[in-house]
């Protein structure tokens, strides 16, 4: 069984994704369901919202993606853009992360001191969601990468697949079978990023 620590070593930015996962449709599924009932969230709000796109539905998001994107990078520097683009909808599926601002707006009426507080602990959960998804994802071989294309698909996302209004797009996490491993990865010292008071 892999520790915590072992398992945040596998997770890893891949971007080299192919259509060949090594486990079924349902299997992400549930480690999506899981990660959203699990991991917290400020004063038990549960604002995580998800939506999983797979194969066709997936390729349709990232060719909206490349459309809109197409309509505001300059034509000169389009073809690199297309090109990832098309890397991420190599893959099988893509995770898209939203917040229910309805709850957090009501939690905002409710606990007015706090106002200020709840939009950003409420892009905390879902920080925390993501790492937990793509942990899961890579502890079964599943490779992935986290993208923020918001709010600039947003307008379209909410059409194409009825999002409701109140579901504010925080994420995209493209995911696939790893067709090339990421590269090394270089580290700060821990010494400048960790203090110990004893």
């Amino acid at each position: 069984m892999s520790s915590m620590i072992d398992l945040l070593k596998k997770r890893r930015s891949i971007y080299a994704i192919n259509k060949e996962i090594p486990v079924s449709q349902e299997r992400i599924e549930e480690i999506v369901g899981q990660a959203v009932k699990y991991v917290p969230s400020s004063f038990n709000s549960q604002s995580a919202r998800v939506l999983i796109l797979f194969d066709e539905q997936h390729d349709k998001f990232w060719d909206l993606t490349k459309e809109t994107l197409r309509k505001v990078v300059p034509e000169g520097q389009f073809a690199s853009t297309e090109d990832k683009m098309n890397s991420f909808r190599s893959g099988r599926g893509t995770v898209l992360f939203f917040e229910e601002q309805a709850i957090i707006e009501g939690l905002q009426q409710q606990f007015a001191l706090y106002a200020d507080n709840f939009p950003v602990w409420s892009e905390q959960s879902s920080g925390m969601l993501q790492l937990a998804v793509w942990t899961g994802l890579a502890d079964e071989g599943v490779g992935a990468s986290l993208q923020h294309y918001n709010p600039l698909v947003d307008e379209q996302v909410a059409k194409e697949w009825n999002v409701p209004s109140s579901w504010k797009l925080i994420a995209q996490m493209p995911f696939g079978g790893i067709a090339a491993q990421a590269g090394d990865k270089e580290f700060a010292p821990l010494e400048v990023r960790v203090r110990v008071a004893k």
